[in-house]
């Protein structure tokens, strides 16, 4: 039986997915527009939770973003909602 995703390798996959919006600069710029959240902001909260949870939901509602972040990361999406519900607000 597979082990259920522990709320640290969430908050780890979160990292990975901060790292790969920080290196697509176009996507990340959408990001902070969305969100309204600035680069300072971004530094400030780059390890709670609530902010990964927001990071993964912004990857989760573009197909194409959440493929090329699976692909970077061996990931299937299933693994990104599962990581998803197990941050705050999932």
């Amino acid at each position: 039986m597979k082990q259920p995703l522990s709320a640290t390798s969430a908050e780890t996959i979160g990292l990975q997915a901060v790292a790969f919006l920080a290196a697509r600069q176009d996507d990340l710029a959408r990001f902070l527009n969305l969100s309204g959240v600035d680069p300072g902001t971004l530094r400030e909260r780059v390890g709670e939770a609530e902010f990964l949870a927001a990071v993964l939901d912004f990857l989760l509602a573009d197909d194409a973003l959440l493929a090329a972040f699976c692909e970077a990361q061996s990931l299937d999406a299933r693994t990104l909602h599962v990581t998803r519900h197990r941050l705050p607000g999932g």
